[in-house]
């Protein structure tokens, strides 16, 4: 048992240090008569994380990633997939692309609408303003003043040129601002960067958080289970250093360890799906089917082209003395391809034009990876366009294999077996080629490289899709929101059933935004301090 001494007492312990609850532990800690602790499992920092490069340099790092791996997928050629998540203060927005993306209104009105009252776009909206530093666009939807530094990739060349041209020739348009009234259309895209540097949570919320002497951030703590008073969530239970220590709450258990660690915190803390914790030797404290269920994510098919002119993309940029040049030109002005984000351009489109909003995200990266293990880029110029439907319909799981808090869960996507989900990979892919063959882009493009171009037909796609796509790291709804038997929380994020334990992370999400993840995250941190604050 702990000593005394490795017990400590504040009104609320947060677990994990990322997007969602490293700002919900800041906002919290505004007011100084709350004592707040947050716990993270990783490190309290890496010297590269700064670097926007990073998300390229820690994939395979265990110092700052979970680097968890799926089980296999029949429906995906039985492959295993990568599932990076942070394991760092700052959590995932230490090590992901950094594109800054929202989402559409229509997302959260329709989280409104499955039963959650509050999470409406006229709800959520004025989150987002509160969470965005951002100086460009329509300063009544955004915000110029929060923490979140943002900008719009800067950088400018020919290729980038033509490819806003060929989208024009195709219909598709120019937006200047994606997150603005409306997101269809191609963009530059906008980050969470700011003069070149990363800006993660850990920045932006708790490094002007850390002087509070009612906060304290503990790092290298893995939460190993909740502590309970009858139906109460009292705590937790967490190793350091090879000690046992305990933290009480006299208010409220918030659990942020994303959608892959917070169904695995409480499936061994005895909370979920009965016959999971039996099959892995847990026993049950409070049955709730939900937890783990409803896994979601973005699956990314890749094309990849040989680019016609010299200079144009990043592989031409990364060796010998022009690489030299690139590390100069980061060093002295905080520019160049080290200073990008995982994607320079994006585009939103509608597979069919009878659908209401955009269904497709399309990424545009002036670089082709030959070996992504081994970081080994193809010797010759060229790019890549990646493209995802926004909102799938195919659902997974993620559940605990045993008692042991050291062994991974089980992850499984199981990516297209929706329909829905088929049917839009298809017609993305048919709309990536159409804007990349515009004539805009005669001068640059060469030979289609991946896949072959006698790639056409429907079965054929799915063929190609389901040999070579990858995920897009943006796993949620886990611990879905909502009033029905198989959601976990309900619209003030409590879990249904027990008292004192919330949850404010990705996990929580009805269905996936549309679009890249972690701005909704920290809008989640944010939202879940209202409700606190709020008494609900």
């Amino acid at each position: 048992m702990p000593t005394p001494s490795q017990h400590e007492a504040f009104d609320y312990v947060i677990v994990g240090a990322g997007s969602s609850g490293a700002t919900l532990a800041a906002r919290l800690s505004e007011n100084p008569k709350l004592r707040v602790l947050l716990l993270e499992a990783g490190p309290a920092s890496h010297p590269l994380s700064f670097l926007p490069l990073s998300y390229a340099l820690f994939m395979e790092d265990a110092r700052v990633n979970w680097r968890y791996r799926s089980a296999r997928d029949a429906g995906m050629n039985n492959r295993r997939f990568a599932v990076p998540r942070g394991r760092v203060v700052g959590g995932s927005s230490t090590i992901n692309g950094m594109l800054w993306v929202r989402g559409q209104p229509l997302d959260f009105d329709t989280w409104a609408q499955m039963g959650n009252p509050g999470w409406s776009w006229a709800d959520i909206e004025p989150l987002y303003r509160r969470v965005e530093g951002y100086e460009a666009g329509d300063g009544a939807v955004r915000g110029r003043g929060g923490p979140v530094r943002i900008s719009q990739v800067a950088e400018q060349n020919p290729l980038y040129a033509a490819l806003f041209e060929a989208a024009g020739q195709t219909g598709l348009g120019y937006n200047p601002d994606y997150n603005g009234a409306v997101q269809e259309g191609a963009a530059r895209v906008q980050a969470s960067l700011n003069r070149g540097r990363r800006v993660s949570v850990a920045d932006a919320y708790l490094k002007p958080a850390r002087g509070r002497a009612n906060l304290k951030v503990v790092s290298e703590a893995q939460v190993e289970a909740l502590t309970f008073d009858g139906a109460r969530c009292a705590g937790v239970s967490y190793r350091q250093g090879g000690e046992v220590r305990r933290a009480s709450a006299a208010a409220e258990v918030v659990l942020s360890a994303g959608a892959i660690g917070t169904p695995q915190i409480l499936e061994l803390s005895g909370i979920g799906d009965p016959a999971v914790m039996a099959g892995a030797g847990v026993q049950v404290r409070h049955a709730l089917p939900g937890v783990g269920q409803n896994l979601r994510d973005h699956l990314m098919p890749f094309l990849q082209w040989k680019v016609r002119r010299w200079g144009m993309t990043f592989n031409e940029r990364t060796h010998g003395l022009r690489g030299a040049w690139e590390l100069m030109r980061y060093a002295l002005a905080g520019q160049g391809y080290l200073a990008q984000p995982a994607a320079m351009l994006v585009a939103f489109l509608r597979s069919r034009p009878e659908l209401q909003t955009p269904d497709i995200q399309l990424s545009f990266m002036p670089i082709s990876v030959a070996d992504m293990k081994k970081r080994k880029l193809h010797d010759y110029p060229a790019m890549t366009m990646g493209y995802y439907q926004m909102r799938p319909e195919s659902r997974g799981s993620t559940h605990i294999q045993s008692a042991s808090v050291g062994e991974a869960p089980e992850i499984r996507f199981n990516y297209l077996t929706d329909p829905i989900d088929r049917r839009a990979i298809v017609d993305g892919f048919r709309a990536t080629r159409r804007l990349v063959e515009a004539p805009a882009l005669d001068d640059f493009r060469g030979e289609l490289t991946s896949p072959s171009p006698d790639v056409q037909a429907d079965d054929e796609i799915l063929d190609y899709v389901r040999r070579t796509a990858g995920s897009s790291y943006h796993p949620i709804g886990s611990c879905r929101m909502g009033p029905g038997p198989d959601c976990v929380v309900d619209a003030q994020l409590r879990v249904h059933g027990l008292q004192g334990l919330r949850i404010a992370d990705a996990s929580i999400m009805p269905t996936m935004p549309s679009g890249n993840t972690n701005a909704a995250c920290i809008m989640i941190g944010e939202k879940a301090f209202d409700l606190i604050s709020g008494g609900q």
